[in-house]
C-alpha cells in the first residue's frame, strides 16, 4: 500500500474490475484511456510485471480512480499506462503522481518513469507538466481510435531529476 495525506493506494482485486471498468467508460476519461475487458483486467492483476492500483479516500475508503502500471524490471522503467480519477480539481492527481515517483525511484529503484498522453488531454498535461515530467516529444498519429488517427505525447522523469528535486 502507498499512502498520501488523504489518500491509499492499493493493489486491485478481483472485486475492484467492475468499478475500475466503470471509471474508464466514464463521459471524462473515456476519450483518454484505453478501456479493457474484465478478462484483460484479471490477467493484469495476475502478471508480475504490472500494478493495477485502486485509490481509496482515507476518510471513507470510497473509490475514487485507478492507476495501472507496467514495469521492466531489467531496464528499470516504470510505465503509467492509465490514471483516472473521479473527483477533479482538488489535487488528488498531484498528490498520486507525487507518490508514485516516490514509490518508483526510492522503493523500486526505477531509472525511468514515463507515460504518453493525446495531446486533447489538456487536464493530464497540465497535471504532468506541473509535477515536472519533462516533454520527450510527440509520436505522431500513433494510435488509431473512434476517433481517427491520434498523436501522443510522451513525458518522462528519470531518477536524476526526481532526486534533485
Amino acid at each position: 500500500m502507498i499512502e498520501t495525506k488523504r489518500l491509499y493506494i492499493v493493489e486491485a482485486n478481483e472485486s475492484d474490475i467492475e468499478t475500475i471498468m466503470e471509471f474508464e467508460k466514464h463521459e471524462d476519461n473515456r476519450d483518454f484511456i484505453w478501456s479493457g475487458t474484465y478478462e484483460e483486467h484479471m490477467a493484469e492483476i495476475k502478471d508480475k510485471d504490472f500494478l493495477l492500483f485502486v485509490i481509496k479516500e482515507k476518510d471513507n475508503n470510497t473509490i475514487v480512480g485507478f492507476i495501472l502500471n507496467k514495469l521492466d524490471y531489467e531496464s528499470e522503467i516504470f510505465e503509467l499506462r492509465r490514471i483516472a480519477i473521479s473527483k477533479k480539481g482538488i489535487g488528488y492527481g498531484k498528490e498520486v503522481l507525487t507518490a508514485l515517483f516516490k514509490y518508483a525511484f526510492e522503493e523500486l529503484n526505477i531509472n525511468r518513469f514515463w507515460l504518453d498522453v493525446y495531446p486533447d488531454n489538456v487536464v493530464g498535461i497540465k497535471l504532468y507538466e506541473g509535477v515536472g515530467m519533462h516533454c520527450d516529444g510527440v509520436l505522431r498519429q500513433n494510435y488509431k481510435s473512434e476517433r481517427g488517427f491520434l498523436d501522443q505525447k510522451v513525458y518522462s522523469m528519470l531518477k536524476s531529476e526526481y532526486f534533485k528535486k
